[in-house]
């Protein structure tokens, strides 16, 4: 089955279609939300209800479309509100639970090279947490899931133009956030 199988189906009322399409795209998308939100909880919910909402309005998708970007942008725009209404809330920045992020670090070989390796994502990881919603994104778009400027202006829905300013500017925060130590690196 592919996902034009998989649409058809639940265009038929068919629930296999979605359970086809979950267990494709499931994992990258709780990745996707994950990086955004900083909660694994948070992004295990936004994924659901993105899968949710797509078979309520499946009948809504162009099938002339490839579906993975069309939901991709969906998870991403979720989070992004997620974190935009927590940050409202909360008037201040997410931290959350980061476990499921040590399968995208490497072990290290020694003791003293973890502790420096720990620092560092301690370091990135309050950096990330530091860029507003939408360089955030893409910074994780781009490094985390290897996305293409395409790819990631089909996600977002916006201009590779746009795109490019994003990475740009929250490479520079990035760089600022991080200090000068990590410039020269």
């Amino acid at each position: 089955m592919d996902d034009s199988q998989a649409i058809l189906r639940m265009r038929n009322g068919d629930i296999g279609g979605l359970e086809f399409l979950v267990a494709r795209y499931q994992v990258k998308a709780v990745r996707t939300a994950f990086l955004i939100t900083h909660d694994r909880q948070t992004a295990e919910d936004v994924v659901e209800d993105a899968f949710i909402l797509i078979f309520h309005r499946i009948r809504q998708f162009d099938e002339n479309r490839p579906f993975e970007p069309y939901f991709m942008r969906s998870v991403v725009n979720a989070a992004l509100n997620v974190v935009q209404k927590e940050s409202r809330e909360r008037q201040g920045a997410l931290d959350g639970d980061s476990e499921t992020l040590e399968n995208l670090f490497t072990q290290a070989e020694s003791v003293e090279t973890q502790v420096e390796f720990a620092q560092l994502k301690h370091q990135i990881m309050d950096a990330l947490s530091n860029l507003p919603p939408r360089q955030r994104a893409a910074i994780v778009q781009r490094y985390y899931l290897e996305m293409s400027e395409k790819e990631m202006a089909e996600v977002l829905d916006a201009a590779p133009g746009t795109v490019k300013w994003l990475l740009h500017a929250a490479r520079c925060r990035l760089r600022a956030l991080l200090g000068p130590e990590r410039k020269a690196e």
